[in-house]
């Protein structure tokens, strides 16, 4: 099944001509759940400035845009979970708080989003070239950048990429910091972050 399902899988299979889109094989199903809470943050943050309004924090699923600062005049703080599979049943740690001047922020994980199946556990995020869940060292990718679908977009492809192959990426990607959570071999969490993001980082 994964195999003939592969047969559909892949961005080159499906372009735009006129307005439309055209997909090389009538089966092939297109699912933007990993860009529209990210999209749907942006939208409701330009609503909200159209009319007038300086001062607003959306957050949709984890997707967050702020602008201005918050009731007590400080710029918008936005925490950043440490990965725990128990923070729906228990007290949810925060591992960072990032100042989010202007900026959007997103983070995937494979903390909350998985299941298990014979004693192993499945994260939610697919790898196109095998069609499994994909089986990375990283817990978590915290992506900032201008606007929040360009944040949700590549925090999901960064859990799929894994640290290394994403810390390469980055190097192409102006404009965008990340906060990276990470196992090492001896399964410590450890964190990556880029040049500047510590310059964002709540004291």
């Amino acid at each position: 099944m994964i195999d003939s399902l592969l047969l559909l899988t892949g961005y080159q299979k499906v372009k735009l001509e006129n307005g439309k889109v055209i997909k090389q094989n009538p089966g092939i199903m297109l699912d933007m759940s990993s860009l529209a809470e990210g999209y749907s943050s942006d939208i409701i943050g330009k609503f909200l400035a159209k009319r007038g309004c300086h001062n607003y924090m959306v957050e949709i699923g984890g997707e967050v845009v702020a602008r201005g600062v918050n009731n007590r005049g400080v710029t918008w703080n936005i925490g950043i979970s440490k990965p725990d599979e128990t923070a729906f049943y228990a007290r949810e740690d925060i591992q960072a708080v990032v100042r989010l001047p202007g900026k959007a922020l997103s983070t995937s994980g494979n903390y909350r989003n998985f299941y298990i199946e014979e004693g192993k556990k499945y994260a939610h995020e697919i790898d196109p070239h095998t069609g499994y869940p994909a089986e990375q060292n990283l817990l978590s990718a915290t992506v900032m950048a201008a606007d929040c679908i360009t944040a949700d977009a590549w925090s999901t492809a960064f859990m799929v990429l894994g640290l290394e192959k994403s810390v390469e990426v980055l190097k192409k990607l102006p404009g965008i910091e990340v906060y990276f959570i990470y196992a090492d071999e001896s399964g410590f969490n450890k964190i990556y972050m880029s040049d500047h993001f510590k310059d964002y980082l709540s004291e």
